[in-house]
Order: C-alpha cells, then sequence, then structure tokens
C-alpha cells in the first residue's frame, strides 16, 4: 500500500472493498436546494438576485473552496496571516460541501485511494454518471478495511476549526437570513438554493469528467485512476479543472500551468502575494521529484520516466510578478 501524510493502511483492500449507503443528511441537504432550485428560484428570478448568485458563487468558490479550502488547508502551498486562513477556509464552509475537517478527509481518501493499484468505483467516479451523481450527491462510502487517518495538530487542536466542523451546515444555512433581509425570497433562493445546487454539483460533475475524460499531459505510475483536464470547466471551476496538472503537481499552488490554462485562483493569489498578504508560495518546481511521474506521451511509447523540467514546464510557467 502507498501511505500519504495522513493516510494510512497495510491491508491490500483497504482502497477497495466497502458499500456504499445512503447519508440522509447530505442527501436531504442537498436534495432540498435543488428542490427549491428546480421549482421555486425560476419564479423569483430578478436582475439583482442573479448577480448575488454570481457575486457569492465566485467569493465562496474562489476564495473559500479554492484558495482556503484546497490550496491552503488540504494542500498548504501558501502560506498568510492566520485570519486570512480562518476568513478564507470559513468562506469555503459557505460554498455547502462540508466543514474544514470533513473536506480534508474527503480529499485524502479520494487522493490516497486514486494513487493505489486498484480502487472501489465510488472513489474514481468509476460508475455510470447518472449513478456516480447519486451517490457523490447523496451517499457515502463505508470502507471494511478502512485506513488510518491522521490530521495534524495545528488543526484538529484549532478551536476555530473543531467549532465550524461540528455547526459547519449551520454556517451553510446561516447567509439566508442577511440575504431575505435585503432581497426577500428571491435572493435567498438565488443566493443560497440556486448557488449551494451549481457549486456543490458542478464541483461532482467536474470531478467526474476529470476522472474519465479530458487532456493528459502526465501520468502517475501505478495509480488506479489518472487526471484529465477538462479545459471548458477550467475558468468557471477557478482552475480546479486543470486536474491532470493537479495529480502531477498536487502540492502546487498554480494548477493552470500553461498560458492557455486560465486559472482565476492563481490570478487571485498572485495578487495578493504582490500586495504583501501571502508567501512562500509553493510552484511545480519547488516540489520534489516524483519518479512514478511521466510524461503522457512517453507513457504510451516506452514508459520513460522525465523530469518536469525536460518537458518545458520550467519557462513556461506564469511566474510570480
Amino acid at each position: 500500500m502507498k501511505n500519504t501524510k495522513r493516510v494510512t493502511a497495510s491491508h491490500p483492500d483497504s482502497a477497495f472493498q466497502g458499500n456504499v449507503a445512503w447519508s440522509p443528511y447530505k442527501s436531504m441537504w442537498f436534495m432540498t436546494n435543488l428542490f427549491i432550485a428546480l421549482f421555486v428560484a425560476p419564479f423569483y428570478l430578478s436582475l439583482s438576485s442573479f448577480i448575488v448568485f454570481l457575486l457569492l458563487s465566485f467569493i465562496t468558490l474562489c476564495f473559500g473552496h479554492s484558495l482556503g479550502m484546497h490550496r491552503l488547508l488540504i494542500h498548504r502551498s501558501y502560506e498568510c496571516p492566520l485570519w486570512m486562513e480562518y476568513t478564507f477556509v470559513y468562506l469555503g464552509v459557505l460554498v455547502g460541501m462540508a466543514g474544514p475537517v470533513g473536506m480534508l478527509k474527503r480529499h485524502d481518501l479520494r487522493d490516497w485511494a486514486q494513487q493505489q493499484p486498484k480502487c472501489h468505483s465510488f472513489l474514481r467516479h468509476g460508475s455510470h454518471i447518472l449513478k456516480d451523481g447519486w451517490w457523490q450527491l447523496n451517499c457515502d462510502l463505508k470502507l471494511q478495511y478502512p485506513p488510518n487517518y491522521k490530521v495534524e495538530s495545528r488543526i484538529s487542536q484549532s478551536r476555530f476549526y473543531r467549532f465550524i466542523e461540528s455547526t459547519w451546515l449551520l454556517h451553510a444555512i446561516l447567509p439566508a437570513l442577511p440575504l431575505y433581509l435585503v432581497g426577500g425570497i428571491s435572493w435567498v433562493a438565488w443566493g443560497l438554493c440556486v448557488r449551494v445546487v451549481v457549486s456543490v454539483g458542478g464541483h461532482w460533475l467536474v470531478g467526474y469528467f476529470a476522472h474519465n475524460q479530458g487532456e493528459r499531459t502526465w501520468a502517475v505510475e501505478g495509480a488506479a485512476v489518472q487526471g484529465h483536464n477538462i479545459r471548458i470547466a477550467g475558468l468557471l471551476s477557478m482552475g480546479e479543472a486543470w486536474h491532470n496538472n493537479h495529480h502531477a503537481f498536487p502540492g502546487s499552488a498554480m494548477l493552470g500551468l500553461y498560458k492557455n490554462e486560465p486559472d482565476p485562483g492563481w490570478s487571485v493569489l498572485n495578487a495578493l502575494h504582490n500586495l504583501g498578504l501571502v508567501k512562500n508560495i509553493v510552484l511545480p518546481e519547488n516540489l520534489p521529484e516524483r519518479k512514478e511521474l511521466i510524461t503522457e506521451a512517453h507513457n504510451l511509447e516506452n514508459r520513460e520516466k522525465r523530469k518536469p523540467e525536460e518537458c518545458e514546464i520550467a519557462n513556461k510557467l506564469k511566474k510570480i510578478k
């Protein structure tokens, strides 16, 4: 078994044997928002409610999910003041997927399982799209031989993270109050319900295609699943759809590695760096060499291992200004 910093296991079927079970709270949360988005929100559409939807989606997905939850909390690909970290992660909670520790576990378990020779179809998005959609948005996986999971003490012992984790759903619903007071039902329907459905559902949809089809520059030898770049979703996902790049360089704060790979999250992070608010940003060139990382062309020809700089990433990267 290949272990990671937070996930360890010894049983050969730890990532493979398990059953998918319906999760009542997870399902009711998403399906309630979906019902309102489909059968209520269209009757309350206005210019102001749509602008609120767009603005809150950008703030929560870019600053919250991409910069806060993913690039910072999970991968520690840059450093910032603690107040900024807490703010970004809190905005990530408002996306409506999970609390900070829940996001860590969900991401790390999937990442660990996909690096094994084989993993459960739930963890690799290996089922038909409709079945996978039901699973991911309404169910949880119960592994028969679950791995050990350990979160670093700076997170597990943080009063802020412990509080937010235990009350995350309340915080995800909380924006309904100011939205209603300012804009009425229209703002609640679009600023909360439609936004949650688009954000959570969109996150699943990008994940499904990013693990099944799309462009590939890199391959990870021995991994059950390869990541794919979904070009059409690169901009809308705040850069998260450049998933082949992320599989190759998971510790990098930059996900869109080339000039034709728009990465709004990186653009915001770059601006924050220029303002002196973040530092020690990790790029692919700062990461240790991975012997199992090969270029896709050589993977198909003779599986020759190559270093990132031999593929001219170093002189094509959008450097920090």
